[in-house]
């Protein structure tokens, strides 16, 4: 026994694994790699962000990106582009660490589970799971974070708007964006995982014309960011109507979602803010797939893209 224990630390070594796919510990650094990821890329974008939500309540007054970050700087300072930051921090990389973690979680149960199921309907499931719990853990940092983008004199960040926004609105301020968020991320999630992996596969099987494994790892990334972009960029057209609904009842414009949507207009619901969201998602989402693979390679882990082989060989044909 004590010779077969020495053999397999001595494999994991040499292979450079910090852990064997699949494991607990597996699961543990995708979601410390989604936490690190999805926090980081949403914290450097906060001045956009900032300006996209003040897009979608006051689309009269801010209109364009530049004149509306203008706008802003002028009235406001350079600090108001930062507002919101710690919620964007802490909602997001907490959201990115259930999103990412669980997804690898669910797809391998999924595909172990599901076999005579195809592909897209495997990463449909995951990713939807996943997101479930994600947005329950990010509800309550983005009530926050919303009030702080807009309202200038609600707080000055979490730590005072935590107790403000309980003292005025209680236990239902926190949740009170859930559905909706459910609503905008949802679909966003599950067009977004899914056009990652279809890309990943097509690019390697079109383009590169060789598997993962024998490309090198600057080639890897250089797959994962191109898979992350088209993602981004097309998970957003999906999910905007529910983020200007989310927006709008965060900063009471509305009580509910159909008045939310009777208020911003069918056309509006579609095209407001979406070119300052492609803009900000496609490249967010993008450098959090890149950041997110580089800790999976670093850690001596393939990168992100397939499914358990058991479901890869029983749906070639799908």
């Amino acid at each position: 026994m004590v010779n077969k224990s020495s053999k397999n630390e001595t494999t994991k070594v040499i292979e450079g694994k910090l852990c064997e796919e699949f494991s607990l510990g597996y699961y543990g650094l995708c979601t410390v790699g989604g936490i690190l990821s999805a926090g980081t890329t949403h914290l450097a974008v906060t001045p956009l962000d900032v300006l996209k939500v003040n897009m979608q309540v006051n689309p009269i007054k801010y209109n364009r990106i530049l004149s509306g970050l203008t706008t802003l700087w002028k009235e406001e300072g350079p600090s108001s582009l930062w507002r919101g930051w710690s919620g964007k921090l802490c909602g997001y990389g907490v959201q990115g660490g259930f999103k990412f973690g669980l997804y690898e979680y669910f797809k391998k149960l999924y595909s172990d589970v599901f076999v005579d199921y195809n592909r897209t309907s495997i990463f449909f499931l995951s990713s939807s799971s996943a997101q479930i719990f994600a947005d329950v853990a990010l509800c309550p940092f983005e009530a926050v974070k919303v009030r702080l983008q807009t309202q200038p004199n609600f707080a000055k960040g979490l730590a005072d708007g935590i107790p403000k926004l309980y003292l005025n609105e209680g236990l239902s301020g926190f949740c009170r964006g859930l559905l909706p968020l459910w609503g905008r991320n949802l679909p966003y999630s599950m067009i977004m995982f899914s056009t990652f992996e279809h890309s990943v596969d097509l690019i390697y099987h079109n383009i590169m014309q060789k598997r993962k494994e024998e490309c090198s790892r600057a080639q890897q990334l250089g797959v994962t960011c191109l898979a992350g972009y088209t993602a981004g960029a097309v998970g957003t057209v999906i999910s905007n109507p529910a983020d200007n609904i989310v927006a709008t009842i965060y900063n009471k414009n509305a009580q509910s979602v159909l008045q939310a949507v009777k208020n911003i207009g069918l056309v509006n619901l579609f095209t407001r803010s979406l070119p300052i969201r492609i803009t900000l998602v496609g490249p967010v989402v993008s450098l959090q797939w890149i950041l997110y693979d580089t800790i999976k390679l670093l850690s001596g882990l393939p990168t992100s893209g397939g499914l358990t082989r058991r479901l890869e060989e029983a749906s070639i044909s799908a």
